[in-house]
């Protein structure tokens, strides 16, 4: 599943190619990957005649803003590179702007390409989006997971994408300090690489970059949150931050299907410090890496270096 680096590389690069264009129409091939609204006429409907006009991430969620217009502006995406998300969407929902939005949350195997509109349908193809100069945003997903949503000008977005309303601070917010971490674990009897992917905990966090963090913080993944220390805790907040953005830097991790808006792979994989790596030997201790299960999860260790 795609999970922060994945996604916010994603967002950077749509911020680069699809911003102030006219979106032109669409194509629904999949019915249920439009989570709202319920019709996919009026999916189509809202989303036409639209530019958009930047798009944010929040955890693994996409949120475009999209502005009416009345013809092609001839410009293109200023190649936004932030990782913030609008304060707009972590105020209360009576707080949100009336504008319309479109999300889009990847799930397990969503791609969101942009390609010529005469480029062959891959046949996972779920949505097209079409825009002006024959080009058009495609949702490809084999597992058919993924949705879209458009939510009406003047709606609160998170009363639409409620999922939005559930999460925990983004890693790279401010809010995200040691005594927020702390608050969040400590009184949690459970694994804490368990907690770690649970998105009221940390959002967009997930098994890949959960390993990551623990190897990096030398906290083993069965360790119970009630039994961490606060400098563990410190020490897990630096990690966390550091893989993600190590990750971003390098595109995302591509181990099946992950691609990025043109195509190409990420390429985190390749220096990942124990994720997917189990029986391969340490990079620190050359002792092997191990893989065990936790609540039907792979989680990925080094037994000497994760002793604490």
């Amino acid at each position: 599943m795609p999970e922060l680096p994945e996604v916010e590389t994603v967002r950077r690069g749509l911020n680069q190619l699809t911003l102030n264009q006219k979106i032109t129409g669409g194509d629904v091939l999949l019915d249920r990957t439009i989570a709202y609204p319920f019709s996919v006429g009026e999916f189509i409907d809202g989303i036409k005649n639209n530019a958009i006009a930047i798009w944010h991430r929040r955890g693994k969620y996409l949120v475009a803003e999209l502005t009416p217009v009345e013809k092609d502006t001839g410009t293109r995406g200023h190649g936004d590179t932030e990782n913030s998300f609008p304060a707009s969407l972590r105020l209360p929902l009576s707080a949100s702007p009336p504008i319309a939005w479109l999300g889009v949350h990847l799930r397990m195997t969503g791609q969101l390409l942009w390609v010529d509109r005469d480029e062959p349908l891959h046949k996972h193809t779920r949505v097209r989006l079409f825009f002006g100069d024959r080009q058009e945003l495609r949702f490809v997903d084999q597992r058919t997971f993924g949705q879209m949503w458009w939510v009406p000008p003047g709606v609160p977005v998170e009363s639409v994408i409620t999922g939005l309303a559930k999460l925990a601070a983004d890693p790279f917010a401010d809010e995200f300090t040691v005594e927020y971490l702390a608050g969040k674990l400590q009184k949690r009897r459970r694994p804490i690489k368990t907690a770690l992917l649970d998105q009221s905990v940390v959002a967009g966090l997930g098994n890949i970059y959960a390993d990551e963090a623990l190897f990096k913080s030398r906290i083993l993944p069965e360790t119970l949150c009630t039994d961490l220390q606060l400098k563990q805790i410190e020490n897990l907040r630096t990690a966390i931050i550091q893989v993600l953005e190590t990750s971003i830097e390098a595109g995302g991790t591509t181990f099946s299907n992950f691609l990025n808006v043109k195509g190409v792979n990420g390429n985190y994989g390749g220096v990942a410090w124990v994720y997917n790596r189990a029986g391969e030997l340490c990079r620190i201790c050359d002792t092997p890496i191990m893989r065990i299960k936790l609540a039907g999860r792979s989680s990925h260790f080094c037994p000497q270096c994760q002793r604490g």
